[in-house]
């Protein structure tokens, strides 16, 4: 637990936070003093996991979204501005993978989905964010990519390419906000122990194949991403926007 205390006073929006990695940032984020609005696509998930937060003695609150829909993003906009008339802190996590096998497969109903949740909501979310954010204090944005933006994965292959659309739309969009004070960078994970990542370490033959590309020698857990993702959020990484760090425990990228 962390008493840092560096984002009290702070709104922190983070998309499919319910669990795993979006979890353990909104989490840490609300240990540092923020007030964080957990967001997901069902309302028991939502309840649950704001009244876990709230046990902890944190400040939270959620809204049901599904970022693929407009409305649903207007709807945690309008509540966030008319709670708090400001967001400090954007985390756009929220990814879909529906398909696992060779990419030539891919069926093309897998393909629009992986793009209409990975890339297109990412971009519209921060778009429609950007009013909201001018009003925060020193605002952040930051976008949840992957490792296999950079070194594609087996199976993996249309989910990689929209990962690395991610660090791109990254890249492309802070020339863009930094003239407006909001900063913007991507955080890339490697193998963190989730139920989306357990097709690669649940299977023990899988496993210890993966194993001998970290040179750390184990899988992450969500909570070394949720550290991270709290520095780039905070004013201690106040001159860094348009980066990309990965966690990964030494993996190749």
């Amino acid at each position: 637990t962390s008493v840092l205390g560096r984002f009290t006073g702070k709104t922190a929006i983070v998309t499919a936070s319910t669990d795993g990695i979006g979890f353990a940032i909104a989490q840490r984020l609300g240990q540092d003093g923020a007030h964080v609005v957990i967001s997901s696509r069902k309302e028991a998930n939502v309840n649950k996991t704001v009244d876990m937060l709230k046990e902890q003695k944190l400040s939270a609150s959620g809204v049901v979204c599904h970022v693929g829909k407009g409305s649903d993003r207007a709807k945690l906009l309008e509540q966030v501005k008319s709670v708090h008339g400001r967001a400090d802190i954007l985390v756009c996590n929220a990814a879909v993978n529906p398909y696992f096998g060779p990419m030539l497969g891919t069926p093309e109903n897998a393909v629009d989905k992986i793009f209409e949740v990975n890339v297109k909501s990412t971009f519209m979310l921060i778009k429609e964010s950007v009013p909201l954010l001018q009003a925060g204090t020193n605002p952040s944005i930051l976008v949840v990519s992957s490792i296999a933006a950079y070194h594609s994965m087996d199976f993996l292959g249309m989910y990689s390419v929209s990962k690395t659309a991610l660090v791109a739309l990254t890249k492309t969009l802070a020339p863009e906000l930094g003239p407006m004070n909001i900063r913007i960078n991507c955080l890339s994970p490697g193998i963190i122990k989730t139920k989306f990542s357990s097709a690669l370490w649940k299977d023990p033959a899988l496993h210890k194949q993966f194993l001998k590309q970290v040179p750390l020698g184990r899988v992450g857990l969500p909570e070394d991403c949720g550290n991270v993702a709290a520095h780039m959020c905070s004013d201690d990484a106040a001159y860094m926007t348009g980066e990309s760090v990965v966690v990964s425990g030494g993996m190749p990228s």
